[in-house]
């Protein structure tokens, strides 16, 4: 009588067993789905925050701030606090006869990408 109570608990263990390796199976897409959009949501978040400081730097620089600035490409300084939520990255300006732009890019690419805005001058 020993010997069936022996095989039955085996039986059940290897029945739970399985079970737990069936579910460890269907949730690893899940937590790996769950990774991927936490890291697409953080790219999301830099390519806003970047947009709205080359917006508003942008405007400053239409409002005439660009002639203070010699020709050609340059580094260039923003004045936005938010800009230390960004990963790092370089703001550029770029002042041409007749236009002026200024980018920003991440140095790793998967941060939200480059981001410029560009203007006709006088």
């Amino acid at each position: 009588m020993g010997g069936v109570a022996k095989r039955k608990d085996g039986t059940l263990l290897m029945e739970l067993m399985l079970a737990l390796g069936v579910i460890a199976v269907a949730l690893m897409p899940l937590a790996y789905s769950f990774a991927h959009e936490q890291k697409l949501c953080r790219a999301y978040y830099h390519r806003a925050v970047a947009m709205e400081i080359v917006d508003g730097e942008m405007e400053i620089l239409a409002a005439g701030e660009w002639r203070h600035f010699k020709p050609g490409a340059q580094a260039y300084t923003v004045r936005a606090e938010s800009a230390k939520n960004l990963p790092p990255g370089h703001f550029t300006l770029n002042v041409g006869k007749q236009r002026v732009r200024l980018d920003w890019e991440p140095d790793q690419p998967d941060q939200g990408g480059k981001i410029f805005r560009e203007i006709r001058t006088p």
